[in-house]
């Protein structure tokens, strides 16, 4: 089903009722606002990853969050959102089972690992979660992935 709302209204129903919600098509702007406020409802701007689709082009995958300068150099910012962007382009290229691998890591680190998903807060480095998803993969990764 297809329908068409103003940004207010779509930022009030994706608190009243996210799981309405499969795609929106947004301008930047708006685009901007919608994803911001539907990645504090997920768990924080740590966590959310989006896509810019073209389906007669070049698609971008990015992590939601802007930049977070204080945090630079540090080694405590929470990585998941880049990492499930990239699951999201290898779904988008049509490799389902590595998308699936990298989503399962997610749901095994966020729900059995990480004390929190806040920056420093989750009782890991960035690095040591980057590489405890890391690990998770290649642990459940097909023989045949593996070089």
């Amino acid at each position: 089903m297809t329908d068409y709302a103003h940004v207010d209204a779509t930022c009030m129903w994706m608190v009243k009722n996210p799981d309405w919600f499969d795609v929106i098509v947004t301008d930047n702007m708006f685009g901007d606002i919608i994803t911001d406020l539907g990645a504090i409802i997920q768990g924080g701007l740590g966590i959310a990853a989006g896509g810019n689709i073209n389906p007669k082009g070049v698609s971008m995958f990015e992590p939601i969050g802007g930049s977070a300068p204080k945090y630079t150099g540090k080694n405590v910012i929470n990585p998941i959102a880049a990492i499930c962007a990239a699951g999201m382009m290898l779904e988008w290229l049509g490799e389902t089972q590595a998308a699936k691998l990298i989503e399962d890591a997610v749901i095994f680190a966020t729900s059995k690992k990480l004390k929190s998903l806040a920056a420093g807060k989750m009782g890991y480095s960035t690095s040591e979660v980057g590489d405890l998803l890391a690990d998770y993969v290649l642990k459940n990764a097909p023989n045949t992935a593996r070089h």
